[in-house]
Parts: structure tokens; sequence; C-alpha cells
């Protein structure tokens, strides 16, 4: 997969950024509120997405690894696209979707342009303390990895972030490296599974 790409932004439209790298020139497919944060001429990185079928391939794009991960969440939901995913994406920002989502606010995501009122039930009973924000984010390389391990163990994505990062703060003084990890996935499992 590529995971980002780097280089000079050489143009946009209403549906793709252009960007520029070493002479070839990607056209990416992202959301429109990312897109707005791009200038034509400066330098940026894009998190990237490869869609790959037999008649087709699209690249899409994102301005950081959080707004790649909603993507990829609402387009594990039934009915929703990739294109689709966009649009919505483009109609209600990172902190309104976590908020409606976390209140189940179904009203909110129905005021969504494109997005009906069965799609947006979908996107309640399948996201719901999935999305990672950048509040819940671990800032650790290695954590990610850990984070990846517990969402595997079947623990929601946000709450584990959460876990990880409350077991940062609480680290015992003079751990080594070879043993921070394993106590940091220990600690969130204890802590995500309510034990004292």
């Amino acid at each position: 997969m590529i995971n980002s790409l780097s280089g000079i932004v050489s143009g946009k439209s209403p549906e793709f950024a252009f960007l520029e790298n070493h002479g070839l020139e990607w056209e990416i497919a992202m959301p429109a509120s990312d897109m707005e944060s791009l200038r034509i001429g400066e330098e940026r990185r894009i998190f990237t997405w490869l869609y790959h079928r037999e008649d087709a391939m699209r690249l899409f794009g994102f301005s950081d690894e959080i707004r790649r991960n909603t993507f990829l969440e609402l387009i594990k939901v039934d009915g929703i696209g990739p294109k689709g995913a966009l649009k919505i994406m483009g109609g209600i920002s990172q902190d309104e979707l976590e908020k409606a989502l976390d209140a189940d606010d179904l009203a909110r995501l129905e005021a969504v342009p494109g997005l009906g009122k069965k799609t947006a039930q979908k996107m309640l009973l399948s996201l719901k303390g999935k999305l990672l924000t950048g509040s819940s984010a671990p800032a650790a390389a290695p954590a990610s990895d850990l984070l990846q391990a517990l969402v595997e163990m079947g623990f929601d994505k946000k709450s584990a972030a959460e876990a990880l990062a409350r077991s940062e703060q609480s680290l015992p003084a003079g751990i080594d490296a070879a043993e921070k990890e394993k106590w940091l996935f220990r600690n969130a499992i204890v802590l995500l599974s309510g034990a004292s």
C-alpha cells in the first residue's frame, strides 16, 4: 500500500488534488474539507489509500492518518462506498461526526448531504466508539502496534487508544525499553477490562 505521498500541490479541482513528486503528477481524490487546507505551490504530505479493482484504480488522499482511518471505517459500513465516504467526510467535520456517533445523534447524521436515514442508522451501529481522534491517539509509534493488537482482541479502537495513553502516563520510572511494551499492553488490558 502507498502510505503517503509528499510533493508540491500543483492543482486542485472540485474532486481531486494534484501532487507533483519527482516528475510525476498524482491525481488524488480527497474530501472537500481536507482539500481546503491545500495551497497550490506548497509542499505537503498526503496520507493515501489505493482503491484497486479489475476495471478501476483510484488513489484517495487525506490530510492526516486520523482522517484516513475515518474513511476506512466508513467504507466498512454497508451501503457506503469510497465516493460516498468522501462525500460524507466533506459534509461533516471530524469533531462533529465523532460527537454525533457518541451521542447517537441520528438527526445530525441525516443532515449530512447524501446520507439517508437507513445509512445513518447503519453508521451509528457500526462506528460508535471506532473512530480514532487526535485527542485519543497514542503518540508513540510502538503503541500503534499495541493498539492494533487490542483492536484485534475485540476492544474498540477509541477506548483502546485512551487506555494506552493512560498507561503511558503511569509508566513506572526506570523501566527498560524491552519491558515497556509488555507493561503498556498488560496495563491497557487491565484498564479496558475494568479491573482495579
